[in-house]
């Protein structure tokens, strides 16, 4: 890459934010601030950052404020990671950076009751007398965003072999190049199916789009727009955030916390036991009702 590579990739990135993530303005000038500044330091060649050169960062920030460590830590860890979903560069090195101790926010979350709304207005579309094209294809993106856990990026790119009628799982390539099993329910399998039969010929890609694929951007367009259409505040609704709901969901359901974590293709237990606070409840409960202290105490005079 060029000196001027930085440029564009930051640009690129700040497009993504705004149109996936709908981040303010506030957010994407922050952003491009502490991106472009970081990119000076490092003599132009922040998207080449290897972890020794963000350890320099790191101490070259060493006296700042901590909220300003944090944003700057977190802009370029959203920067890097979007390097490796678009393939631009195979491994993330920031871990390297410094780490406030904040609280990691919590994810959003959809109740049973929005994803049934959502579902709901699938099905109005899909009993429309109309060319459904457009539907099925969306159909078969919501079922497998909620029902398997893909991340966008991974779901956009999917070739056609990958989901097939006959088998219940899809191998992924997921961040830095990893591939994973990732269940595919029946339902799922046969929305596929159904999209398959009118997808247009002649391309590699499973969701194709022009000479390509299907664009994160407008996939994220599409659920945005299917959410305000099934009554649901739009900003609270992402491919993401679809993710999100089949984990917490699954949670609550009885998963086992390291299978999920291989479901979701997440490196570290810890990223995936955020979701645990969606469960808690029901955890104390189980507690309260199931372990062997509750029958001593009952059997106490």
């Amino acid at each position: 890459m060029d000196a001027g590579a930085d440029t564009l990739l930051i640009n690129r990135f700040l497009e993504m934010l705004a149109a996936e993530a709908g981040a303010s303005r506030n957010t994407l000038m922050a952003y491009g601030s502490d991106l472009n500044a970081a990119s000076a330091l490092l003599n132009r060649r922040l998207s080449r950052a290897t972890v020794a050169d963000l350890g320099q960062l790191s101490m070259a920030w060493s006296a700042l404020a901590k909220s300003s460590l944090s944003r700057k830590s977190a802009a370029l860890r959203r920067f890097f990671g979007f390097l490796v979903d678009e393939s631009l560069r195979a491994d993330d090195p920031s871990h390297a950076l410094a780490k406030p101790a904040n609280v990691r926010p919590l994810p959003k979350i959809l109740s049973h009751d929005d994803i049934a709304k959502l579902f709901g207005e699938l099905d109005r579309r899909l009993g429309l007398i109309c060319d459904c094209r457009a539907t099925l294809r969306l159909s078969a993106l919501v079922e497998l965003l909620y029902g398997s856990g893909f991340r966008a990026t991974e779901l956009v790119s999917l070739d056609h072999r990958a989901i097939r009628h006959d088998q219940p799982y899809a191998i992924v390539k997921g961040k830095g190049g990893k591939e994973r099993l990732v269940p595919v329910s029946a339902r799922a399998r046969a929305s596929v199916s159904v999209w398959m039969n009118v997808r247009p010929s002649g391309s590699y890609w499973l969701f194709p789009s022009g000479k390509s694929h299907l664009s994160r951007v407008r996939l994220f367009q599409m659920i945005k727009t299917l959410a305000a259409d099934a009554g649901i505040p739009p900003q609270r609704v992402s491919p993401h955030v679809l993710r999100h709901a089949f984990a917490t969901h699954l949670l609550e359901g009885g998963a086992d916390l390291r299978a999920l974590q291989t479901m979701l293709g997440h490196a570290d237990i810890a990223t995936t036991e955020i979701y645990t606070h969606v469960d808690s409840r029901r955890l104390v409960d189980l507690v309260n009702k199931a372990h062997p202290l509750v029958d001593l105490a009952a059997r106490r005079p």
